[in-house]
C-alpha cells in the first residue's frame, strides 16, 4: 500500500538522521517480514534471530543507501535477508558439507517471483508451479537457484550448449513468473531478469 510505502520511507529518512525512535518504529514495522524469511530459509530460530540483528543492524548504519526508485522497503529488506542468509547456508555448508536443497527452495522463491511477495510465497505453490514448466527449463532453473551450479556446470551437465541453458532458465523464469501470476501471487510486470 502507498501509505505502508511512504511510512518506510520516512522512518529511513529519520533513522538517516540518527533518530532512534524512527529505527525503534521500523523494527516493530518489518519485523515480522524479516523474521519470515529468514525462518523459511534458514529453518533455526536463532540463527533466522541473528540474520535479523544483522538486518536491522546494517540497515540502521546505512539507512540512506535505500533507494526508493528501485523498489519498495519490503523488497529491499526481503533482498538484504536473503543475501545474509544465503551467506550463513554457504558458510554452514562449507564447514559442515550438508545440502541444503530445501533452504535454497525458499532462496530461490525471490528470485523466481518478484521481490515484493517473497514473504506470501509458500513452498507448496513453488513446488506447484515447478511442476507446470517444461521439464527441460525446470531442469535448468532447478539447477541454477535449487544446487547452485553455475551457467557453465549446469551446460556441462544437462550436455547442451551454455547459450541455451541461458534461454532454458530465462523461459523458466519467465514460466514461472505467468503461472504465479495467474495464481494471483505476482502482479503483472515484465519479463523476470535471472541473476548472473
Amino acid at each position: 500500500m502507498p501509505g505502508e510505502h511512504d511510512e518506510g520511507k520516512r522512518l529511513l529518512h529519520q533513522m538517516g538522521s540518527g533518530s532512534t525512535a524512527a529505527f525503534e518504529q521500523f523494527y516493530e514495522r518489518y519485523i515480522p517480514l524479516v523474521l519470515q524469511i529468514a525462518l523459511r530459509m534458514l529453518d533455526d530460530q536463532m540463527e533466522a534471530e541473528d540474520v535479523c540483528h544483522d538486518v536491522f543492524l546494517e540497515v540502521y548504519r546505512k539507512a540512506e543507501q535505500y533507494d526508493g526508485g528501485r523498489g519498495s522497503v519490503e523488497a529491499w529488506l526481503a533482498v538484504k535477508t536473503r543475501s545474509r542468509c544465503l551467506d550463513r547456508l554457504r558458510r554452514k555448508k562449507h564447514e559442515s558439507g550438508r545440502e541444503l536443497a530445501e533452504s535454497r527452495l525458499q532462496a530461490a522463491a525471490s528470485v523466481i517471483t518478484e521481490e515484493s511477495v517473497l514473504a506470501k510465497l509458500e513452498r507448496e505453490t513453488v513446488r506447484e508451479v515447478m511442476k507446470k514448466i517444461p521439464e527441460a527449463q525446470r531442469e535448468a532453473v532447478y539447477g541454477m537457484y535449487f544446487q547452485s551450479f553455475s551457467h557453465q556446470e549446469l551446460a556441462k551437465r544437462m550436455e547442451r550448449p551454455l547459450g541455451t541453458v541461458k534461454s532454458l532458465i530465462r523461459y523458466g523464469l519467465n514460466n514461472l513468473k505467468k503461472q504465479l501470476t495467474q495464481m494471483g501471487w505476482a502482479e503483472r510486470t515484465g519479463e523476470v531478469k535471472e541473476r548472473e
